[in-house]
């Protein structure tokens, strides 16, 4: 198999200084994985100053490396015509190496599948579609990304009350895939028998999550090591993938 290093970040919600770091972190890896919420709609900036922004700093990492972004709920900026919310902005990918919402990009025997975070009926189907069509003669290894954690998995649990994506977890159980790359529930790592990994059958699913701190919680995943690495600002776990 092809070796890669995938550094894999989530919900940097417009924080430049993360994205910064990101930039000069993504010269040491083969690709960048941002699991969705690259904005913030709660930011005194305005959304669509801030997409502007955003744009630019995608455009810097995929000087660099390949790079894939999923959006998520924070990145949504109007209706498609289909009269559903969507990330318009970032369905405009200006790069070769960006591959945003929609896309399936196969990458030595690696597949990315990137999610959009789908805001009803329509979008859902778009997405379910999406996954069936990138399960036709699949390489050796499937790698989704997809903003909000399945069902049945503690990577939905904020510590208070669960979010689980149903949908997720059917998907997931229908079309099997290897890996697959969540965020949106920021304190699901660091909560009362939280955790950044868990299995969902034979997939692998992992979150982050977001703290504080000058650098940003990432997972490194080394497809040769067979190793997933995770920073959480304030601890650090390494674990085997074979």
């Amino acid at each position: 198999m092809c070796r890669m290093r995938i550094l894999v970040v989530s919900d940097l919600h417009y924080r430049l200084p993360h994205y910064d770091w990101l930039v000069t972190a993504s010269e040491q890896v083969d690709a960048v994985a941002i699991v969705g919420d690259l904005a913030d709609v709660v930011s005194a900036v305005p959304h669509e100053m801030q997409t502007v922004v955003l744009a630019k700093y995608l455009g810097l990492l995929a000087d660099r490396t390949t790079v894939l972004a999923a959006s998520g709920n924070h990145d949504l900026d109007g209706p498609g015509s289909h009269g559903e919310q969507v990330a318009g902005w970032l369905r405009r990918p200006v790069h070769g190496s960006l591959h945003v919402d929609g896309a399936s990009v196969d990458i030595g025997d690696t597949r990315f599948t990137v999610c959009p975070w789908w805001d009803g009926p329509v979008t859902r189907e778009e997405v379910s579609a999406q996954l069936a069509a990138a399960a036709v003669d699949r390489p050796a290894r499937w790698v989704w990304l997809y903003h909000a954690p399945p069902a049945g998995t503690p990577l939905c649990d904020d510590g208070r009350r669960t979010f689980p994506d149903e949908e997720l977890a059917s998907w997931i159980a229908e079309h099997q895939p290897d890996i697959v790359l969540c965020g949106h529930i920021h304190q699901a790592p660091w909560i009362a028998g939280g955790t950044w990994h868990a299995r969902l059958g034979r997939t692998r699913v992992f979150n982050a999550g977001k703290q504080i701190g000058k650098v940003p919680a990432h997972i490194t995943l080394d497809t040769d090591a067979m190793t997933a690495a995770w920073f959480g600002v304030f601890e650090s776990e390494t674990i085997s993938l074979a």
